[in-house]
């Protein structure tokens, strides 16, 4: 891999991507972004009250992040992402094309329970149900990659990395 790619950190809340995702950055020598700061406050309101996002709540999200990704283009950059449904990755790569992605999948206890866990997120453990009944995972024909999130953060980190780099050139 001689072309940084642009990179999405996907998967349901509470598989880590605001911790991988700054740990893979660094690992690649690219700038990341957390994918929650690109929410409208409405949308943090919603789920802070435990009400799962619409769709179109998620558009302009998805968007922003589409469009950090195609100023990252031929750069490199690593932003987190949920990005649970295929329609809204392709929105992603209709932003930025050569987008790859690493979903961060594990066992529904094991997410709940580091969920249970954290402080300070806005995402209750109640609308797990939801994001796992929403998911689509990665299809064959979707650039990316799936990493268990089963152990360290560097342990998860060092496996995203190593799957990376068998991806082909991103395209630009």
């Amino acid at each position: 891999m001689n072309t940084p790619h642009v990179v999405v950190v996907m998967g349901v809340a509470g598989t880590g991507k605001t911790t991988i995702g700054p740990l893979l950055a660094a690992r690649l020598g690219v700038p990341y972004a957390e994918g929650d700061d690109f929410h409208p406050q409405a949308n943090i309101a919603k789920m802070s009250a435990g009400t799962p996002l619409t769709d179109e709540d998620r558009w302009p999200w998805l968007d922003a992040i589409g469009e950090w990704a195609h100023e990252r283009a031929g750069l490199g950059g690593v932003v987190s992402c949920s990005a649970l449904k295929r329609s809204y990755r392709d929105r992603l790569r209709a932003a930025a094309p050569g987008v790859v992605f690493v979903h961060l999948t594990g066992d529904r206890a094991l997410i709940e329970d580091r969920m249970s866990h954290r402080e300070g997120h806005f995402m209750p453990t109640a609308l797990l149900d939801s994001q796992f009944a929403t998911l689509q995972p990665l299809e064959s024909d979707e650039a990316g990659v799936g990493v268990d999130v089963l152990g360290s953060p560097e342990e998860i980190t060092e496996r995203a990395a190593n799957a990376l780099e068998d991806l082909p050139e991103p395209v630009q």
